[in-house]
């Protein structure tokens, strides 16, 4: 089942480490199947305050994308991005099609 990396990035210093960081999260990303869905995306709010930014990373499952963040390659350069911002980051798996709310129900 597909699963998705979610970032709720806030307080983002923007500088040579962020830089850093974002000229190298993508080959980190190539060998688990990563790949963007949103980044940095236009939000608009329509309730409540939403302060920062949203990343959405798609794997093609919850292994790929604990793989990924597990990995050498993203654990080298992940301070990059914890020393200069403040994030929430989780890991969710996608709903099987078709999906109706009341799937959850049981």
């Amino acid at each position: 089942m597909t699963a998705y990396a979610v970032a709720h990035m806030r307080q983002v210093k923007m500088g040579p480490q962020i830089a850093e960081y974002l000229h190298r999260i993508d080959a980190t990303l190539e060998p688990f199947g990563g790949r963007f869905l949103m980044h940095d995306g236009d939000v608009e709010v329509v309730e409540n305050d939403w302060p920062g930014n949203l990343i959405i990373i798609e794997f093609p499952d919850r292994q790929h994308a604990r793989g990924w963040y597990d990995s050498p390659a993203y654990q080298a350069i992940l301070s990059l991005r914890t020393n200069n911002s403040q994030s929430d980051v989780v890991f969710v798996n996608g709903v099987e099609h078709p999906h109706r709310a009341t799937d959850v129900l049981g």
